[in-house]
């Protein structure tokens, strides 16, 4: 089975206010999107899952307009507590616990985005502690608030450009700390190479890729591994002959001009890495 996934990034931002989204209004952008993809991936329903992440005031009419089709809705990150009956009644104002995920329709959760990462990073240091494993121990924190709702894992890990004389080390123990006693089998791992990612950075070619996809599968055992670094046009083809790699994370199709999500280029970036898959 290979695994697709969707980061809508900045798109409940209107462009005129700096997001990425022209195609609908903002209110209405899952429930446009939604119909103009789902009927060009029925094809793969058996052999590949669909998911993407929306951020929360999408996630209602995303749910909505993906009902019954082969795309599965997600949330980005939840909160490392959550509510209990008897307990804690959910005093997390400005975070989003498990529980309202769930409540959403969402069968999935994106975690330790280097986004996601870096915020914490950034917060640690602003009270002096710049210990990386702190930030694995919070995001193990939220996988299992996430799996105990019921809730699909996409795990993010990677190195930055700091960390690559020390990858392996860096890369194991994001997994050994984020995922202790997670039930692996509800987990996919996403590798994003940091150091490769953005304009004017060179892209991590095959080999780089396939040596750190096999280490994931050591430390973690058969799990899937998809590309996070941005399974794109360019690269779809080149993705998908690599063995160790289960699928990818797509956030843009277009990275000039008028960037942003095309319904039309991601079914491209689909097809290119499936029909790579099937040969």
């Amino acid at each position: 089975m290979q695994h697709i996934y969707v980061n809508f990034k900045r798109f409940d931002v209107p462009s005129q206010m700096g997001g990425v989204n022209r195609i609908s209004d903002i209110a209405d952008y899952s429930s446009t999107i939604i119909p103009l993809c789902a009927p060009k991936l029925e094809k793969y329903r058996s052999s590949c899952e669909f998911v993407q992440f929306y951020p929360e005031s999408q996630i209602p009419s995303a749910v909505k307009a993906a009902k019954g089709s082969c795309i599965e809705i997600g949330c980005q990150s939840v909160f490392r507590q959550d509510v209990a009956v008897g307990g804690n009644f959910g005093a997390f104002t400005s975070n989003r616990p498990a529980s309202a995920a769930k409540a959403l329709g969402c069968s999935s959760v994106l975690i330790g985005h280097c986004e996601e990462r870096n915020d914490k990073n950034e917060l640690l240091a602003l009270g002096g502690n710049t210990d990386r494993k702190l930030v694995n121990t919070i995001l193990n924190k939220e996988v299992l608030a996430a799996q105990s709702r019921g809730l699909k894992v996409l795990y993010c890990v990677g190195e930055k450009d700091t960390e690559l004389d020390e990858w392996d080390s860096v890369i194991r123990e994001q997994l050994e700390i984020g995922l202790k006693g997670a039930d692996l089998s509800t987990v996919v791992i996403a590798y994003e190479p940091v150091w490769s990612i953005g304009p004017g950075k060179t892209p991590a070619g095959k080999d780089y890729i396939t040596k750190v996809a096999k280490l994931i599968k050591s430390v973690i055992g058969p799990v899937p591994v998809v590309y996070g670094g941005g399974l794109k046009e360019a690269n779809a083809e080149m993705l998908s002959s690599i063995e160790e790699i289960d699928g990818g994370l797509i956030a843009l199709t277009r990275f000039t001009g008028e960037i942003g999500f095309y319904p039309d280029e991601y079914i491209k970036i689909v097809e290119l890495y499936m029909n790579g898959k099937e040969k």
